[in-house]
């Protein structure tokens, strides 16, 4: 659906037309980067995705997409393990939940918020490689000279 979104997109706006794209995954943002190529944009603009897929750390690498939204796995996990116990034992989430969120059909509701960090060319080690999300080898396989030239080469 993204490639399709982005195709119409590009028709509406001509292939020079898109400042940049905000999807709201990885995949999803490579399906727009493929819709751009394949309308002839050699100049990428910026692309956002969010989840810190290895295909888009590697695409980040390559200059296809600009960033991806990374929350430290381990901690969302272990903050979704806590909210699990504490809801099945019968507690009182706020307990474990500091925050409250509302959707559009609850107000209140116990929530444990992370902070996003935005995972660039330039700190893809200090974040992904650091949390053992990725190695460098992962990464880098076949791209050895695009890693190189962003200085990743651990």
């Amino acid at each position: 659906n993204a490639h399709a979104h982005m195709s119409a997109a590009i028709a509406a706006l001509g292939p020079n037309g898109i400042d940049g794209v905000l999807s709201a995954n990885d995949a999803m943002a490579a399906g727009a980067i493929a819709a751009l190529k394949s309308a002839g944009v050699t100049a990428l603009p910026p692309v956002t995705g969010q989840d810190a897929d290895l295909d888009a750390v590697r695409r980040i690498v390559k200059g296809e997409q600009y960033m991806t939204v990374y929350k430290p796995f381990r901690t969302e996990a272990a903050a979704a393990a806590e909210l699990a116990v504490a809801l099945g034992r019968g507690h009182d989430l706020r307990t474990v939940a500091p925050t409250t969120t509302d959707s559009p059909t609850t107000r209140n509701i116990p929530s444990v918020l992370l902070t996003p960090r935005a995972v660039t060319k330039d700190n893809i080690e200090q974040t992904l490689v650091k949390d053992h999300v990725h190695t460098i080898d992962q990464i880098c396989r076949g791209l050895r000279t695009a890693c190189a030239r962003i200085g990743l080469t651990g």
